[in-house]
């Protein structure tokens, strides 16, 4: 009745509305752009004193995480729908807004320049904190917007491209322009938090294909799940949300941290277990947007717990 009541709902998207631009946008998503960014933020607190802590760099890269999201789900948009990737009657997943005609794609194009743009004036601020090296590291974020969806996908690479540019960059460079210039490092903690957060964050890519593993290989898109197959497809969800957390313990007990803030991030396995069942349970179709929404809610999960803990 939901899934009934939602496609009613964009069967009447005015093409260009606000509504339309909204749904391209994917407001769920944004959840696995602000989690790295918070992890870098708390894990720099949690090293300074809040006269040391710098504010307005965080600031600035919560900013550009989350125009680089929806810049890079503009460009997904666009290029799959140039492709014939989102064909409305064999797509499995939401609705894409180029492909249902929501919004043109002449406007997309245009969306796309811009939201590049204003990406890369909201980043450029921060060499002030961390150097003129960040340029490079903005311009790869871009770089792979672009990359994934016109080629590394279909590489199979996705999964380890989400690891670094959803974990071990916004992460550790987060804490690099947070923490005062002595301070400017990459400890053991930062990186394992980083891999920790980048594994969590995958799995949202991994049920994705694998719901979408039979279209994938009928159109040469050979992603990880492709090559492993649907058992293995399913370990691996399991298995990167279980490593993320272990890896998040590791960083927790390191840092000496509250025993009830390592005792709450037990939370997030539950629900991770709870997520990896019902998809095992369904196997395929559309039904497995459901574990999709539950791993988003599961990435908030585990980010607003891993934060409480940093912190406590």
């Amino acid at each position: 009745m939901e899934f009934l009541q939602l496609t009613m709902q964009n069967s009447a998207v005015t093409t260009n509305s606000f509504r339309a631009w909204y749904l391209a946008m994917r407001p769920k998503t944004l959840v696995s752009a602000i989690v790295p960014v918070a992890l870098g933020a708390a894990y720099a607190f949690s090293q300074t004193s809040i006269e040391q802590f710098q504010k307005l760099p965080i600031l600035l890269c919560f900013a550009f995480a989350i125009i680089m999201q929806i810049d890079a789900n503009f460009i997904n948009d666009y290029f799959d729908c140039l492709k014939g990737n989102d064909k409305p009657e064999e797509r499995l997943g939401p609705k894409r807004a180029c492909s249902e005609g929501w919004i043109t794609l002449a406007a997309m194009r245009r969306a796309i320049v811009i939201c590049t743009i204003i990406a890369a004036i909201t980043g450029l601020p921060l060499i002030v904190y961390g150097g003129y090296k960040l340029i490079f590291a903005g311009l790869a974020c871009i770089l792979f917007c672009f990359l994934y969806t016109t080629k590394l996908s279909y590489w199979g690479l996705g999964d380890l491209l989400v690891i670094l540019f959803f974990g071990l960059t916004p992460v550790c460079l987060t804490y690099y322009v947070a923490v005062p210039p002595a301070l400017q490092t990459f400890p053991l903690e930062v990186i394992l938090l980083a891999l920790a957060c980048g594994l969590v964050i995958d799995t949202l890519l991994i049920v994705n294909n694998y719901r979408d593993r039979d279209n994938d290989r009928k159109s040469g898109k050979i992603t990880l799940i492709v090559r492993v197959g649907e058992r293995w497809g399913a370990r691996l969800y399991l298995l990167a949300g279980i490593i993320g957390e272990l890896l998040l313990f590791y960083v927790v007990y390191a840092e000496n941290k509250s025993k009830i803030g390592s005792m709450l991030l037990i939370l997030y396995l539950l629900a991770h277990f709870y997520a990896y069942e019902k998809m095992i349970q369904l196997r395929q179709g559309r039904e497995l947007n459901k574990i999709l929404n539950l791993t988003a809610r599961n990435i908030f999960i585990f980010g607003t717990l891993s934060v409480f803990a940093l912190l406590l």
